[in-house]
């Protein structure tokens, strides 16, 4: 029997950094801009976090306790600031020069990937350690600092009190983001960017504006993702390519939520849990088995994209702009 006590604290703990991807790319997408560099935006913003962090531990005396504030304020605004210039970069080669989406959402990927590889095989190399992996326990512990009395409430501790204060973030990002989405005069100005560009300019609306605003501030939501991996889910444990592809699920998230960030709450967490449901399910010495398992988010995204098409709602498909540069001379 599948033990739920055990399973659903690991599902959401598996599923927190696709839903800050997911709630990123949302926005973003929300826009008209189609970044497939989220992945790599996510991987840049753990290694910015890791490094902030990795310069302060070794500025504090090893037998001194580290300063909360700073523990915390330090990798997350670095974390932040090296996921805004993905984003202006992403913004400026896209919106400014009006360059192909798919191509620089790959190169972005493939770059941020580079960018965190290189910059983690340094950090290893400066620690001397005899393993290639970065150990930051200390900052590690001051993010997965849980409530006081979460031990003490039983099962209902366990599953809702048990988390570090991002994952509480993660969730509140986004039903503010849905909120913002539906119910005000911001939120119906982005969609009109993403629906119709040209009618939007029309109406008033500044269009580059709105796009360097979701598309950066989506980057910095999803690089968060890679922050809360590294920091809590990992154990303040970095490793050269251990992301796997979770970059790449959090975009599948978005088709999978229909573009509403709050839906992406419970999305995440059952992609979470079908992520790691082999772990918890007997299958015996059978590999093929176990590999099945770890098929299961990417056919239930296939199911809900084959069910979605078919039902052919308007409201279940994408931004009619997304992916299209926009020219106001054609307007």
């Amino acid at each position: 029997m599948l033990n739920f006590t055990a399973f659903i604290p690991r599902a959401v703990a598996q599923g927190m950094p696709l839903l800050y991807g997911s709630t990123g790319e949302t926005i973003t997408q929300k826009a008209g801009n189609l970044n497939l560099g989220i992945p790599g935006v996510m991987y840049v913003g753990a290694i910015s976090g890791v490094i902030g962090s990795f310069l302060y531990e070794r500025s504090v005396v090893a037998s001194a306790a580290l300063n909360p504030a700073l523990a915390v304020g330090i990798p997350l605004l670095s974390c932040l600031f090296g996921s805004l210039v993905m984003g202006l970069i992403y913004c400026f080669l896209t919106v400014t020069l009006r360059a192909n989406q798919n191509v620089t959402g790959l190169a972005m990927t493939t770059f941020g990937v580079g960018f965190g590889n290189f910059f983690g095989g340094s950090l290893i190399k400066l620690t001397g350690a005899d393993v290639p992996s970065i150990t930051l326990s200390r900052t590690s512990n001051v993010f997965r600092t849980v409530l006081p009395f979460a031990n003490s409430t039983g099962w209902f501790g366990k599953v809702f009190l048990s988390y570090g204060f991002l994952a509480y973030l993660g969730i509140l990002i986004a039903l503010i983001a849905a909120h913002v989405l539906k119910r005000t005069r911001t939120g119906l100005h982005l969609r009109a960017v993403g629906e119709s560009p040209a009618t939007a300019d029309a109406a008033g609306i500044n269009i580059t504006g709105y796009k360097y605003a979701a598309t950066c501030l989506g980057c910095m939501i999803a690089g968060l993702g890679g922050l809360y991996y590294v920091m809590d889910y990992m154990n303040g444990v970095w490793s050269n390519d251990a992301f796997g592809d979770r970059g790449w699920l959090a975009i599948a998230l978005v088709i999978f939520t229909i573009w509403r960030p709050d839906v992406g709450i419970f999305a995440s967490i059952l992609f979470g849990g079908l992520y790691i449901l082999y772990l918890f399910l007997p299958t015996g010495e059978n590999l093929s088995v176990k590999e099945l398992y770890k098929m299961l988010p990417y056919i239930v995204t296939i199911i809900v994209l084959i069910f979605t098409s078919i039902r052919n709602k308007r409201e279940n498909q994408p931004p009619a702009s997304l992916g299209l540069a926009y020219f106001r001379e054609e307007r």
